[in-house]
């Protein structure tokens, strides 16, 4: 059944901190993310090389070595508990018989580990979204689409705790809309296609999920705000350009939690802070111990109200003290510890104002996840009664935002940025209210040829 959030999940912004969430989520083996205690999120992948038949047995071998040792040193570190992220590579999503062995076969050496050492683990399982890769998408049928939801199926049977993704509806219009820093294209993309895509997708998750045993866990923006702050970090478009999709992003996440998913959201959705205080779901975030995969302007702010604590994704390149992610882990590992013992001693909203002081002044995409800014404006977007005006309203209330902290000194953007302001301002104010409208409006800017608006109920 679809939900409606209409007010925030919490009552206090004392109570907006890591390691609680109003809606924790239990395991079948007792672990509780968010119920108290914020744990380590490990995700591995691959080093470059081709995925085939032929390769299969080379690559459960990288898999069980990375598996194996991160587990050990787990387990020689005390840690309480870890989730592992096993994030699909394409062509495991597309041979779903790929995906789901390796998916088992880390499920299988976590419930070992479990049992001989009491470690207790989950795993999370995230298949690609691999329906982008017929061009135009078919988002709603065939082949491919199919194969995803095999592969979903496989994943939970097998005993993933919790199924993700990164779902991709919308991007056919968003990623030329980023480069081009064309506000009006960039919210048609999440608030009209990706939300709808995304109740599509989700209530499929939702129920596939729930019948074999496992948990909807939730989806992220990372094909769209995510790409927007590396394009930032390269000087493509501007860093208030940038801040403003992630909030404009929220409802499309959002929309996961609307289709019954309960969290934890996944790690590369910063917008996912929104979610926790309109949904009270548990969330998933990475910043500085992701470096190994990406830089951030987010580093420590990130972690402000994290359920789960990510590296975000690292290949088992051979450092001095061991393979990557064995040194992912323990990084991890310390950093939950630190955070676990101040929030014991009774400073976690001190560390959490710490972890948000320190990088919210110097980017405008840090200071939109400061708690005291997302739930001042989450109590705004919930007003908004649809998801394409969330999406809208989200926009708008990050250029204010933005624009009033600025001009109080409390984030700083270059000169040549503060023009963008005023250019967002006009497009959004400029965008009809009716999204049928906004539709018949936009259509003749949009390339028609790049999707098919049946997939995504648009006549």
């Amino acid at each position: 059944m679809a939900k409606s959030f209409e007010k925030l999940a919490y009552n206090s912004l004392n109570d907006f901190v890591y390691g609680s969430a109003p809606n924790p989520v239990k395991c079948k083996n007792g672990m509780v993310i968010g119920g108290g205690e914020i744990y380590p999120e490990l995700n591995f992948t691959l080093p470059p090389m081709e995925v085939t038949a032929s390769t299969m047995p080379e690559i459960k071998e990288i898999y069980t070595e990375m598996i194996n040792g991160v587990l050990k040193r787990a387990k020689e570190l005390y840690a309480t508990g870890i989730v592992v992220e096993f994030e699909m590579l394409p062509e495991m999503t597309l041979v779903p018989e790929w995906g789901i062995e390796i998916s088992n076969l880390l499920r299988n050496a976590m419930f070992e580990y479990e049992a001989k050492y009491g470690l207790k683990s989950a795993l999370r399982s995230t298949p690609g979204d691999v329906r982008e890769f017929k061009r135009p998408p078919l988002m709603r049928s065939g082949e491919i689409f199919d194969n995803l939801l095999r592969t979903i199926e496989g994943s939970a049977k097998g005993g993933a705790d919790f199924i993700a993704i990164e779902s991709t509806g919308g991007k056919e219009i968003h990623d030329d809309a980023l480069v081009n820093a064309d506000l009006t294209k960039v919210i048609f993309a999440l608030g009209v296609m990706g939300t709808r895509d995304m109740k599509f997708l989700w209530d499929h998750i939702v129920r596939i999920a729930g019948e074999n045993g496992s948990k909807a866990a939730g989806d992220t923006a990372c094909g769209f705000a995510n790409t927007a702050m590396v394009l930032a970090h390269k000087g493509f478009i501007p860093n208030v350009f940038a801040a403003v999709v992630r909030v404009a992003s929220v409802a499309r996440t959002l929309a996961a939690y609307e289709a019954g998913a309960v969290g934890p959201n996944k790690d590369c959705g910063y917008e996912g802070v929104y979610c926790k205080a309109i949904a009270g779901v548990p969330i998933a975030m990475e910043g500085k111990s992701a470096a190994c995969a990406h830089l951030s302007a987010v580093g420590n702010i990130a972690a402000a109200v994290a359920d789960l604590w990510s590296n975000e994704s690292v290949t088992p390149v051979r450092l001095l003290s061991d393979i990557a992610p064995v040194v992912s882990i323990e990084q991890l590992i310390y950093d939950c510890r630190l955070m676990n013992v101040a929030k014991q001693k009774g400073y976690s909203i001190t560390f959490r104002d710490l972890l948000a002081d320190s990088d919210s002044k110097w980017d405008p995409q840090a200071y939109i996840l400061r708690p005291d800014v997302v739930m001042d404006l989450s109590k705004e977007l919930v007003k908004a009664k649809t998801p394409f005006l969330k999406t809208k309203a989200g926009a708008k209330l990050a250029i204010d935002a933005i624009r009033k902290a600025v001009a109080n000194n409390e984030v700083l953007i270059a000169e040549r940025e503060k023009n963008w302001l005023d250019i967002m301002d006009n497009q959004v104010a400029a965008i009809p209210d009716d999204e049928e409208k906004f539709w018949h409006e936009i259509k003749g800017e949009l390339d028609l040829d790049t999707f098919i608006p049946a997939e995504y109920d648009l006549k």
